[in-house]
């Protein structure tokens, strides 16, 4: 929200405090509060009939820095709020020296003087000023209309570059733009977002995470072009400074507090094939599809059932259309006897037509109005209700009708929406409608994620989830949503996803060929490429199909390349997933969390690295011209083993079989040998690919995880004058060993290639 009319003026209206001065500060062993008078006190009478903001300075995690600002504290706080993990006795340390009072927290230090102009500065392990609030940069704002605002600035630095913020489909780079943090069905062409984060990431290598789950307003360099000022609607703003130094370490840190991802199991990473959205669809139909599939040799590994599996106006029940599916049990026999896992689709609302309406209606479990009705209205289910899942009944009667689903047979559930949530309405544990609205997707897919791993065991439990705010990456997989068949969405979903990924989400997804009209052959093929080098893999549309052959033989030949290429980069990707789920560094990585150190990485938003050592550049054009950047040193196409120095600006044509796909110099990709599947046995005669850079003492060690991420066998590559020696440890098994573009040796235990 914007409070000034530009640099000397307040808006009309609105009445603007900021903190002046320190009045006191008050130490503790590892935290300190400061009270700040919002104008000049010299004399006693300036302390009457004036405001005072409560500054509590705290650490709650290593690295991690807070800042909690209150006007009136006796504001009744129901919640929700996020779950956030914390040090028991707090992280920091205190000291005071003059008039100087510090809180440090491992590289991260907060000072506070208590002479001159109030203002907060923050500092990395070498006393970099990393960023600062400065003398209106503590505040809070009264509006006309009553509302009560609290905000703060944190300077932005010459140069400095913001990302994250959720998963936004507007410039990669916040830099310029208002980002409001409210749950949004907006498509993939808005301003609007699903995915809500209120978290940014600096190029100077630290992050901020505004503690808020309601209505969060940032201005990016917007209204003050030189700060990040964000607010909300509250009396308490609290906040929280992530350090680094490296993006990558803010990542781990951010998710360390708010939840890392699980990891989803391997047979997810393998294409999904749905039934699309409008489509008709019976068992005939899909199983043509799954045969169809299998008669062109493109392995298939998830079928998806989308809305109309249930009966119309009844979504949901969770009862099978009986007219469609007469015989489901034997349906879902039939697919998982192709060795094809099972998703269905759910959303959180309950249609008055649906024999549960009146069941969840009785229970309790329905979202009420103040007045005690239930909350209902036509938009997209005629007189939905919404289930209230901060009820524990309520949570559990949901689940409760899932879990026949799962013994039925499905496997796993697109969680779709979640975002259109009213504000006009009592919660069950009496949280704050505004604070909830946002929060609700969280609930929704815990609710389904936790009875996945219930039912099916830790590692098995997978979602596509379309919704979600901070800590939400818990519960992976996301997907980007409605967005149209063409070019320009193709490369507006890729910028949604890199941003979720610098926003703390290690999994992400996306409708491969569009989801809303018919995609162009172009589009299709084109897009093929991209989603299966995505984090997960997903052919959907809307009222048209996916299947391959509808977009001729050449997209059948591009899915059957791009998939078989996936499996056998599995155990490579399965070992970066791990990585995701350990450390909170995403699977698709934008440039800058790779090479933050270059300034051509930091605005790329039509490439990404996956995992570490790999780079994709999709195709955005029909005749296959494409620009692509490759950093510092020696990239080896993957494909055609074309081997190019950076850094370098490169414009490449591709055929529909190709992209821009570079090895790093130096990686070892290790391969499996079956590309039938991506959950195969990763240790079956494994290739491992390396790409060995020219100094005399290059070593790496590449390690196979296995299918529930942990390692499997390690291998240690080392240059022994003219040769490269391989030695495995973990395995006695045989595999391969190939230099890129040069000699291929296969062994056990060790093996010597010699280098050209």
């Amino acid at each position: 929200m914007k409070f000034t009319d530009g640099f000397w003026l307040i808006r009309e209206g609105v009445h603007l405090s900021y903190a002046t001065e320190v009045r006191d500060v008050r130490p503790q062993s590892k935290r300190f509060t400061a009270h700040a008078a919002v104008k000049k006190v010299t004399r006693r009478g300036d302390t009457l009939n004036a405001p005072l903001l409560t500054v509590e300075c705290f650490s709650p995690a290593e690295g991690v820095i807070g800042v909690r600002v209150t006007h009136h504290a006796g504001k009744r706080r129901p919640g929700p709020d996020f779950a956030l993990t914390e040090a028991e006795d707090g992280a920091g340390e205190v000291r005071q020296e003059g008039t100087v009072t510090e809180l440090t927290s491992g590289p991260l230090t907060l000072r506070l003087d208590r002479e001159g102009p109030w203002g907060l500065t923050f500092h990395d392990a070498d006393g970099r000023e990393l960023t600062r609030a400065n003398a209106k940069g503590t505040a809070f704002a009264t509006t006309g209309d009553g509302a009560h605002h609290m905000l703060s600035r944190l300077a932005l630095g010459v140069g400095e570059q913001i990302y994250g913020l959720g998963e936004r489909f507007t410039p990669f780079v916040k830099n310029g733009q208002v980002v409001d943090m409210w749950q949004a069905d907006g498509g993939t062409s808005s301003e609007q977002a699903y995915k809500n984060v209120p978290f940014y990431l600096s190029s100077r290598g630290y992050g901020v995470f505004v503690n808020h789950p309601g209505a969060v307003s940032f201005e990016v360099g917007s209204e003050s072009v030189g700060q990040v000022q964000f607010s909300v609607e509250d009396q308490t703003l609290e906040y929280y400074v992530v350090a680094g130094p490296t993006p990558k370490d803010v990542l781990t840190r951010y998710t360390a507090l708010t939840g890392r991802p699980a990891l989803p199991p391997a047979w997810s990473f393998g294409l999904w094939l749905t039934t699309s959205f409008t489509t008709s669809y019976d068992e005939q139909t899909v199983t043509s599809f799954v045969d169809g599939m299998a008669e062109r040799g493109i392995p298939l590994s998830v079928f998806h059932f989308d809305c109309f599996w249930m009966r119309e106006y009844q979504w949901c029940d969770f009862e099978w259309d009986p007219d469609v599916f007469p015989d489901p049990d034997g349906m879902l026999a039939r697919l998982k006897a192709k060795g094809l896992r099972v998703s269905a689709w759910i959303n959180p609302y309950i249609a008055q037509k649906s024999p549960l309406f009146d069941e969840a209606a009785a229970l309790g479990h329905l979202v009420r109005r103040p007045d005690g009705d239930i909350w209902q209205w036509d938009l997209w289910q005629a007189g939905m209700g919404l289930v209230d899942f901060t009820s524990p009944a309520a949570r559990d009667w949901y689940a409760g009708k899932l879990k026949p689903l799962l013994d039925q047979g499905v496997d796993c559930f697109k969680t779709d929406f979640g975002e259109r949530i009213p504000t006009d309405v009592v919660w069950h544990d009496g949280s704050d409608p505004e604070r909830m609205h946002n929060y609700y997707t969280h609930l929704f897919n815990r609710t389904v994620f936790e009875l996945l791993e219930k039912e099916r065991g830790q590692g098995e439990a997978v979602l596509f989830a379309r919704s979600a705010t901070a800590g939400g990456q818990q519960y992976p997989v996301h997907w980007g949503g409605d967005c149209w068949s063409s070019f320009e969405a193709m490369a507006e979903s890729l910028r949604g996803g890199l941003s979720l990924s610098l926003s703390g989400f290690g999994f992400w997804s996306h409708d491969i060929g569009g989801f809303e009209g018919t995609p162009d052959p172009a589009v299709f093929k084109r897009w093929l490429a991209f989603g299966l080098l995505s984090s997960h893999s997903r052919l959907h549309g809307s009222s048209s199909y996916r299947v391959p052959w509808e977009f001729g033989e050449e997209a059948v030949d591009v899915a059957r390349r791009f998939t078989l290429l996936k499996h056998r980069l599995m155990p490579y990707l399965y070992g970066v997933a791990a990585e995701a789920h350990r450390t909170g560094v995403p699977m698709m990585r934008p440039m800058v969390l790779e090479y933050p150190h270059d300034p051509a990485c930091r605005p790329l938003d039509r490439q990404y690295m996956l995992g570490s050592d790999v780079l994709v550049a999709p195709v955005f054009t029909e005749d296959g011209e494409v620009e692509v950047y490759l950093p510092e040193g020696t990239w080896t196409h993957l494909l055609t083993g074309e081997r190019v120095t950076g850094p370098a600006w490169r414009t490449e044509r591709h055929g529909y079989d190709s992209l821009p796909l570079y090895v790093r110099e130096g990686a070892v990709l290790p391969l499996g040998s079956d590309d039938r599947r991506p959950d195969g046995d990763w240790l079956d005669g494994p290739t491992l690919l390396v790409h060995p850079s020219a100094a005399a003492d290059y070593a790496a060690d590449v390690t196979v995880p296995d299918l529930l991420g942990t390692p499997a066998a390690t291998f240690r590559v080392r240059r022994d004058g003219d040769a490269l020696r391989v030695t495995a440890n973990g395995t006695d098994r045989p595999f391969t060993v190939m230099v890129a573009g040069g000699a291929s040796a296969e062994g056990a235990g060790e093996v010597t290639v010699p280098l050209a």
